[in-house]
C-alpha cells in the first residue's frame, strides 16, 4: 500500500471513537470435535452526532472485530443533538429489549448501562438519562438503542412543520438559559 494511503487510513480511524460492546465465543459442532468462531459487536461514532452499529462474525477475535468496525462504518446515521442532550424523550424496541431514552440538563452526564453507554457516548451525547427494560441481551440492547436514536426529530425540522418558534419545542431548562 501507498505511504498516503496508510496516513489516510490513520487520518480516518483517529476521527471515529471506535468501542467493542461484546465479544461471544460460538461453538459449531461438527463430527471431529467444536469448531470456534467470534462474534463481536462493535460501535462507530465521531462524537459529533453520528454513530453506527456493527456486528462481525470470525474465526479469530480481531478478524471479528475488524469486520464489526467495517459494517458499523458503512451504517453510520447522523442523529440530531441540541446542545449536549437529545432533543426529546423517546422509546424503542427491538426483539424483547426495550430502552428509554430521555433528554437530561447540562452537567447530569452519561447515566446509562453498557451497550447503551457505548452507542449514546459514541453518538456524542453527554447529558443523558436512559433506562434499558425487558431482555437484557446485550446485541439486542444496542439496536434498541440505535432504533431510538433513529426516532429523534430535529427541532429546527419540527417546529417549520408544525408552525411554532422553536423555543417552544426546546427542554424546559434551555429556555430558562437564554
Amino acid at each position: 500500500m501507498p505511504r498516503g494511503e496508510i496516513e489516510f487510513e490513520e487520518a480516518i480511524a483517529e476521527e471515529f471513537d471506535e468501542r467493542v460492546v461484546d465479544i461471544v465465543r460460538t461453538a459449531k459442532v461438527i463430527k471431529g470435535g467444536r469448531h470456534f468462531g467470534f462474534r463481536a459487536v462493535v460501535v462507530v461514532g465521531d462524537n459529533k452526532g453520528s454513530v453506527g452499529i456493527g456486528v462481525g462474525k470470525a474465526r479469530e477475535v480481531p478478524d471479528a472485530i475488524r469486520k464489526g468496525v467495517e459494517r458499523a462504518r458503512r451504517n453510520m446515521r447522523r442523529i440530531p443533538i441540541v446542545g449536549t442532550t437529545i432533543p426529546h424523550q423517546v422509546a424503542a424496541r427491538f426483539s424483547a429489549a426495550k430502552v428509554l431514552l430521555k433528554p437530561a440538563s447540562p452537567g447530569t452526564g452519561v447515566i446509562a448501562g453498557g451497550g447503551v453507554r457505548a452507542v449514546v457516548e459514541a453518538a456524542g451525547i453527554k447529558n443523558i438519562l436512559t433506562k434499558s427494560l425487558g431482555s437484557s441481551n446485550i446485541l439486542n440492547v444496542v439496536k434498541a438503542t440505535m432504533a431510538a436514536l433513529e426516532q429523534l426529530k430535529d427541532p429546527e425540522e419540527e417546529a417549520r412543520l408544525r408552525g411554532k418558534p422553536v423555543e417552544a419545542l426546546r427542554p424546559f431548562w434551555s429556555r430558562t438559559e437564554q
